[in-house]
């Protein structure tokens, strides 16, 4: 047995109950092996069975009242995970199915994601299973500093630096924020994903589903082809989701989709992404909303598609960008858009594809890009909100778009050069997890065994 599937099948003996967790586990130490191979270094010192583990786990209770004088209990965490090449770094999420085992995945994936990046950033991830959806403004306000008051024991802008993600947009960050300046006395860039008025950095909402595409555009050059003139599917109907639809257009592709956790949007002349910003942004409503408002559009229910199936992917399309959760793309999902000639995916989410659907599209060889490269880009501009933070600077949406950009093509680069290296070139998922895992891995080895 490799020295790879033995730490596997020991997180599966201690942590059975954590699937998703085991999943990211199983997904990027399976391709891990030919540089333990290549540098025996590596498990002399035992990183994986170093690595797999968080250096830290913060949980505790939050305690609100609700606007009918109610109290709530809800649980938080904060996952520390690993600080080898710079303070923690990664977001908030706040929804019902958030538990343990969800925020150690997600902060495992963010060490390697973080790394790929380039810049100074370690991995975590925090959250809490309170549901933001139907609840008032006060409600959401009281609840985010009552989580604050406890998390702003743990955090710190050269120590750990949180950011949004599901459930928590600029709305919660801000709310968070005060209560940290007021407990703390500190003004200071502790949070990213801020409002503009006090230090948040243009282009940050944006920077997910932007990357998304530029990771796209840097897959199919590479290939000798384009988005332009291309229909493409998109999942989701947050930010990243809405921010992918209006990069497509600027690059000439139409995205035909977005979807929630309750239906699908078709619009085969192209999503009118001002009516969508509307629909989410401000009236905070449902698809079904969408299609009232824009003449054409097909609303199609979860409920009316078969189980387990998402009706996104069923729409013929050349390039699928997942922008909604992890584990929206199975293997039926991936077979019927490799059958519709789909050519590229490049993930907006975190972990959208299962297993089998990433292997079918690697055997298919179609133009991949997992999660932890194509969706680099909000967490890389969190860190140019960090640098300008620290600069008490704010830079133009131009330079920070641009920045961005670079970013996203220097990550392409070294998962494709390190795919070539091991042999597996156009493999970007083997590329992007060893170009990740090295960086961390040598910086743990040579500040010793902490």
């Amino acid at each position: 047995m490799s020295y790879a599937q033995k730490v596997i099948e020991d997180l599966k003996q201690r942590y059975a109950h954590e699937t998703v967790f085991l999943q990211a586990v199983q997904e990027v130490l399976s391709t891990l092996q030919p540089a333990l191979d290549k540098d025996a270094k590596y498990e002399k010192n035992k990183i994986l069975e170093r690595i797999v583990e968080p250096e830290r786990i913060i949980s505790f209770r939050v305690e609100w009242v609700d606007d009918k004088g109610e109290i709530q209990i809800n649980r938080g965490y904060r996952v520390q995970y690993n600080s080898a090449i710079g303070p923690y770094k990664g977001g908030l999420r706040f929804h019902p199915s958030v538990n343990l085992g969800v925020l150690k995945f997600l902060g495992f994936e963010q060490i390697f994601k973080n790394s790929l990046t380039g810049l100074a950033i370690g991995g975590a991830k925090g959250g809490s299973d309170f549901d933001p959806k139907g609840k008032s403004e006060n409600e959401v306000m009281r609840f985010c500093q009552a989580f604050m008051t406890e998390l702003y024991r743990h955090i710190g802008a050269t120590i750990d630096v949180p950011a949004g993600d599901i459930g928590v947009g600029g709305r919660e960050v801000g709310y968070m924020y005060g209560m940290y300046k007021r407990l703390t006395k500190s003004y200071e860039g502790v949070l990213t994903g801020k409002n503009l008025l006090f230090g948040g950095s243009l282009a940050r909402t944006e920077a997910t589903g932007y990357g998304a595409v530029y990771f796209a555009q840097n897959m199919l050059e590479d290939r000798g082809e384009t988005l332009e003139g291309k229909k493409c599917a998109v999942s989701g109907a947050g930010n990243v989701a809405t921010y992918c639809c209006e990069k497509l257009y600027h690059v000439g592709a139409t995205p035909v989709t977005v979807s929630d956790s309750r239906g699908m949007i078709h619009d085969d002349k192209g999503i009118n992404v001002e009516v969508l910003k509307q629909v989410k942004e401000v009236e905070r409503a449902s698809l079904t909303r969408y299609a009232e408002l824009v003449p054409g559009a097909t609303y199609t229910p979860v409920s009316a598609y078969p189980q387990g199936r998402n009706a996104v992917w069923s729409v013929p399309c050349f390039a699928a960008f997942p922008c909604a959760t992890q584990n929206e793309l199975n293997l039926a999902d991936a077979e019927t858009l490799l059958k519709n000639g789909c050519k590229c995916v490049s993930e907006g989410a975190n972990m959208p594809s299962t297993l089998d659907a990433t292997n079918a599209f690697l055997k298919a060889g179609v133009a991949y890009g997992p999660a932890k490269a194509a969706n680099a880009g909000g967490v890389a501009t969190s860190q140019l909100e960090m640098q300008q933070n620290a600069g008490m600077q704010s830079w133009t949406f131009e330079t920070v778009d641009g920045k961005l950009k670079d970013i996203m093509g220097n990550i392409f680069r070294n998962a494709s050069e390190t795919a070539k290296e091991f042999g597996q070139p156009g493999n970007l998922v083997l590329g992007a997890n060893i170009a990740g895992f090295r960086k961390v891995a040598d910086a743990m080895i040579a500040q010793g065994v902490l």
